[in-house]
């Protein structure tokens, strides 16, 4: 019997013009793990308000087809009913946690299904010890950071072992120890409590390799469903933007695309294209190519040995001293609690540090991680200019009519970016600076986003970083996508427990890593300071542009032609 069953279902927003999805039919069984891939708006997060009952329970809108999760209709039985046997995580926890601990949150859903004080208590601990999270148990909420909040929202749909769990981008806000920790959880629930998982996913390369098959949509429709090698040679020909960076390098070298960086680097020296890894090399290549840092010039942004200290807490930043020059691209990574989010407040001075300097040369634009904070108006119009949605991608008519909160998760990282560059001021020279930021006196000087990636697919994400490199004032992301970072930065800073640990190009900190690190440079083991695919291709087949120049298994391509 099958956990989820949908069958010819279409699903219309209240007011929208097309259906979300349409004529879905899928089954998915009893410890199947099933990766939902797609582009921004396809239908993933529709699919699986569908499979909860929220769709159409909560959102109305007109639902034709039938949805059944464990034997139960979903038109018989609302949300309530649907949630002792299905586990969901939303793509915004900020507002899935509504408790005043994390005790409290993680205790609540199995106290609401009548639980024995006991075993709530037990699978409480047990919750918590797996996330790891329980030093967080008698935190406040309201004091964790993104990243933490989501981990705390994921026990929460974790604690009562549902048959179904349902994840929407589980890994937009976790750092890359945090992620790979939980794929490898949702794994061991996969295949010790014979759970079914469905994880809607932009990020495909951390889940796709454990993965029994992968569902693509586009249009709200479903056009692939295979296994994991399968998906990948048909995205690779069909649909690039969902394939994984080690699939576009081997497909890019004529080899068969496989999941995971081991089946990657196994097939890459089977045919001896495997080059030695290098890191120094690398790093020494990249910064000769590297533009020298324009010290002399006055600082947009400065942090002066600034400190945040908590009253009888921890220190959440602690001395950062921290020059950002006009035009420059800077990246802040770190693992969740680093101080990454902490860092962009004390830049945009929504905190004042308790110890320490903060100098702007001008405004400081924030995007902070929750979107949904942004949105104030009934129309997606009203929300920003014209030429500010069309900078973002949401000029499409089709949209303005749209009501904010009913977009799909990346088109509502989108729409808040365009509201904060249409107040930036001297943005990009074109679109988004023509709105009413352009009259504003006092200058922008830093643009500062936080976690700006999640939900956004890779084509968003190329759009997103070209947008960077073109505005006219410096930029700072808080991210933990090192794809990304390797697309729109100049410079990397990783902090530390509240310091910056490290600070420099992308390739000398992402190259030669293991968490910190694209999945092109984990593959190829840092040599060249490969970064992305078309690094890798270039590295491997050398000069010549033919993958037989790489030699036998171990020897390395020269490595002049890589560029940072």
């Amino acid at each position: 019997m099958s956990v989820l069953s949908l069958e010819r279902v279409t699903y219309s927003y209240p007011g929208a013009g097309a259906p979300a999805i349409e004529d879905v039919t899928l089954d998915i069984g009893p410890g199947e793990l099933v990766v939902l891939a797609g582009g921004s708006g396809s239908g993933k997060s529709t699919l699986l308000r569908a499979a909860n009952g929220l769709v159409p329970h909560f959102h109305g809108g007109v639902f034709a087809g039938r949805a059944t999760v464990a034997g139960m209709d979903t038109r018989d039985h609302g949300p309530g009913a649907l949630a002792a046997a299905v586990g969901t995580l939303f793509q915004d926890p900020e507002t899935q946690v509504v408790m005043g601990t994390v005790r409290a949150e993680l205790a609540l859903p199995l106290e609401n299904q009548g639980e024995a004080p006991a075993a709530v208590a037990r699978a409480v601990e047990e919750a918590a010890l797996a996330l790891g999270i329980a030093h967080l148990l008698d935190r406040p909420t309201a004091e964790l950071s993104g990243g933490e909040l989501q981990r705390v929202a994921l026990g929460a749909a974790l604690a009562g072992r549902p048959k179904l769990i349902l994840l929407d981008e589980p890994t937009s806000q976790l750092d890359p120890v945090a992620g790979d920790e939980l794929i490898a959880l949702l794994r061991r629930l996969n295949e010790d409590f014979d759970a079914a998982i469905v994880i809607a996913e932009h990020r495909l390369e951390r889940c796709l390799g454990f993965a029994d098959r992968a569902i693509a949509m586009r249009g709200g429709r479903v056009v692939c469903d295979a296994g994991s090698a399968e998906f990948l040679a048909w995205a690779c020909d069909a649909a690039p933007e969902l394939a994984t960076p080690g699939a576009r390098l081997l497909s890019g070298l004529g080899l068969a695309p496989v999941a995971g960086v081991k089946a990657a680097r196994s097939a890459l020296r089977a045919r001896g294209l495997l080059p030695d890894p290098d890191p120094f090399a690398a790093g020494a290549s990249v910064q000769r190519d590297r533009k020298p840092r324009r010290r002399a010039e006055e600082p947009a942004l400065e942090l002066d040995r600034v400190w945040h200290e908590i009253d009888r807490g921890p220190a959440i930043l602690r001395g950062v001293s921290l020059a950002v020059v006009p035009g420059e691209r800077v990246a802040l990574m770190g693992r969740n609690g680093a101080g990454k989010s902490t860092l962009l407040r004390h830049a945009a001075g929504l905190m004042r540090p308790t110890r320490g300097k903060v100098k702007r040369s001008g405004r400081v634009a924030l995007l902070l991680q929750n979107p949904t904070d942004y949105l104030v108006h009934e129309r997606v119009a009203q929300e920003a200019s014209p030429g500010a949605l069309a900078t973002v991608g949401l000029g499409d008519p089709a949209l303005a009519d749209r009501h904010p909160r009913d977009l799909s998760g990346g088109e509502k990282q989108r729409l808040a970016l365009a509201i904060v560059l249409d107040g930036a001021g001297g943005g990009t020279g074109g679109a988004a600076g023509g709105g009413a930021g352009g009259d504003l006196n006092y200058q922008t000087a830093v643009v500062c986003l936080d976690e700006p990636t999640r939900g956004m697919d890779r084509r968003r994400k190329d759009d997103l970083a070209a947008l960077l490199r073109e505005l006219d004032a410096a930029v700072v992301v808080a991210t933990h996508d090192p794809e990304f970072v390797a697309a729109f930065a100049g410079r990397v800073v990783l902090l530390g427990e509240g310091t910056v640990i490290a600070d420099g190009s992308p390739a000398e900190i992402l190259a030669g890593g293991t968490y910190f690190a694209t999945e092109t440079a984990r593959i190829l083991g840092g040599a060249g300071g490969a970064l992305v695919s078309e690094q890798g291709i270039a590295l491997v087949t050398g000069p010549t542009g033919s993958a037989g120049s790489a030699g036998s298994a171990g020897s390395a391509a020269p490595r002049a032609e890589v560029r940072a």
